[in-house]
């Protein structure tokens, strides 16, 4: 455990008297408390993996564009403005001038320059090379013009001058994008944090593991002193470029403070004592207690916002394809029979959930994109097809395998919960004993992706607003040819030719419709060859102190706190 501070000594600023905006109905003043349950594993832009260090690097850094708060459309963000090319292989962005990088030591005399379209180049040149800490090349792989060519040198040591072709500085403040073939969600990718521009000096001056925990940005806020697996707090950013609609300086918050309590009946009682400002999903042994069945809250609760949403995001098992017992399909397909999804939610969710018997894609893209996931047929509860698949994998009954180790992320009380119903389930129903185990989330995902772990709690928060993000994650040309190597996206190493064939197809067809036929045979695909065992699709719960103002909930927890305010008590 350790303690830094990124920009002088010190903490994190008092609790400060609220101050009216010059015009409009905010307030300045105050810092925003929140809690996760997991911890964070890299605040390093090409690095963010998991979705905790993914919602605090929103407020840290930012990118060419992001995502509106309420209903997730790409807006500019350092692009003050972008234009696409009639036939869709071409980006242009302006960038906005006066944006300061955080004051630093990485700069001479501490203080942040202007960022350039310089910048930008240098970030992405750097997506695409074969560095420590790069998990994110897949963003602009097979996609923009020459990032394959420059990956594959920086892979033999090489660094080719002018750096990756389809990326150019036209001037100062303009960056153009060329992409191989058109590709319609491209746009939307460049939200993710791996396209997050942060400046040349801090990557030479701390690299990929010192940026880890000192992340040097534009956003709103900048860290200010973090200590593992205890708080981070980030404070305003005096220099901030962003302005309300009525002129007034962004951010209002004095700064943001994340707290790391694991159990969720703790953090309730924090946030009951006014010591927390949100709190993400309700202890499901207190849900009944909060709220009705129609969704309201109880007289005690009634002075907190009550906010409710379906979420972009997929829970599931995963199965190491690449090693027994899980690499026979007849296995995989007898515990997705096994499972009796609807108990789990309405028994252990307490309802706050969709079960997710078929594919990938949480419904919920269906209002955003058009999508529909319902065409795709899953495996329904059948103890009957369970046994008989059980049987052909060569366990009859269960017998000759003796036991299969379910691995699980510490904090949060529902994945254990969770696991513990499914265990049993599986062991009703196969004869099967299932032993349960717990790390810590970041050394849950290294195991993950290692190799290591054969059967696993898994769960995917969409990056961008397409369904491709999802079905992504079983492209087979994403994973290492070794098990040492990390295989971050395709975590469970399934490769299958023609589902990769038919994904590529799906990545150059413009035409919507067409495309979207093409994502409905890519989940089919997935459910047929059982590659995951699918439980549920997220319902969140958020409350929100009754003086909190500007913070919409979305369909995938986005949380940008740039324009988050409090109002005094008595309004």
């Amino acid at each position: 455990m350790f303690v830094f501070a990124s920009c002088g000594g010190g903490g994190e600023a008092p609790a400060s008297k609220l101050q009216k905006a010059t015009s409009g109905d905010a307030y300045y003043g105050n810092i925003f408390r929140y809690n996760e349950e997991s911890e964070w594993r890299d605040l390093f832009p090409l690095n963010i993996t998991e979705v905790v260090a993914h919602r605090m690097s929103l407020n840290i850094y930012e990118g060419l564009v992001t995502l509106s708060q309420d209903k997730l459309k790409v807006e500019p963000l350092l692009a003050e403005s972008f234009d696409m090319s009639e036939d869709g292989l071409t980006y242009t962005f302006k960038l906005r001038q006066g944006v300061m990088f955080h004051d630093d030591e990485c700069f001479e005399g501490g203080k942040g320059r202007e960022l350039k379209a310089q910048d930008v180049k240098f970030c992405f040149d750097l997506l695409c090379s074969q560095v420590d800490g790069n998990q994110g090349f897949w963003v602009f792989q097979d996609k923009v013009k020459g990032a394959n060519a420059h990956y594959a040198a920086t892979q033999k040591g090489e660094k080719p001058a002018g750096g990756v072709e389809g990326v150019q500085v036209i001037d100062d403040y303009t960056i153009q994008i060329t992409l191989e073939q058109s590709f319609p969600d491209f746009i939307r990718l460049l939200v993710t944090p791996f396209t997050y521009v942060f400046p040349k000096e801090a990557y030479e001056q701390y690299g990929s593991q010192g940026m880890r925990t000192r992340p040097v940005g534009s956003g709103p806020f900048y860290v200010k002193r973090l200590q593992e697996g205890q708080f981070v707090s980030m404070l305003k950013n005096e220099n901030y470029w962003g302005k309300d609609a009525q002129g007034n300086q962004l951010p209002y918050l004095d700064g943001i403070r994340v707290g790391f309590i694991k159990e969720q009946k703790s953090a309730l009682l924090e946030f009951e004592k006014g010591n927390l400002d949100m709190l993400y999903r309700l202890p499901l042994e207190m849900v009944e207690n909060i709220m009705t069945n129609e969704r309201q809250l109880k007289p005690k609760y009634e002075q907190y916002q009550l906010q409710i949403s379906p979420t972009m995001s997929f829970q599931y098992y995963g199965f190491q394809h690449k090693i027994p017992p899980f690499d026979d399909v007849n296995l995989r397909k007898a515990f997705n029979y096994a499972v009796d999804r609807k108990k789990v939610i309405d028994f252990v969710l307490k309802g706050l959930g969709q079960q997710a018997f078929g594919g990938a894609v949480p419904p919920i893209f269906k209002e955003y994109t058009g999508y529909d996931a319902s065409k795709v047929k899953g495996y329904e509860y059948s103890p009957e097809k369970a046994l008989e698949y059980l049987e052909k994998a060569g366990y009859p009954q269960g017998k000759g395998l003796e036991s299969v180790t379910l691995q699980i992320n510490s904090g949060g009380g529902r994945n254990e919960l969770i696991a513990e119903a499914i265990a049993k389930q599986l062991e009703q129903t196969l004869g099967i004993e299932i032993k349960l185990t717990q790390l810590p989330f970041p050394e849950h995902l290294d195991a993950c992706e290692t190799g290591k772990a054969v059967f696993w709690r898994a769960g995917w928060v969409a990056d961008y607003t397409s369904p491709e993000n999802f079905l992504r994650l079983y492209y087979g040309k994403s994973v290492p040819k070794d098990m040492e190597t990390n295989s971050y996206l395709n975590t469970v190493r399934y490769t299958n030719a023609a589902y990769d064939k038919k994904f590529d197809q799906a990545m150059a067809t413009v035409n919507t419709e067409a495309r979207q036929a093409i994502y409905t045979d890519l989940e089919q695909m997935i459910v047929d060859d059982a590659v995951v065992m699918p439980l549920y699709f997220n319902e969140e719960v958020r409350l929100l102190q009754g003086n909190v103002r500007n913070l919409p909930q979305n369909a995938m927890e986005y949380r940008y706190f740039r324009d988050t305010y409090f109002v005094p008590e008595a309004q």
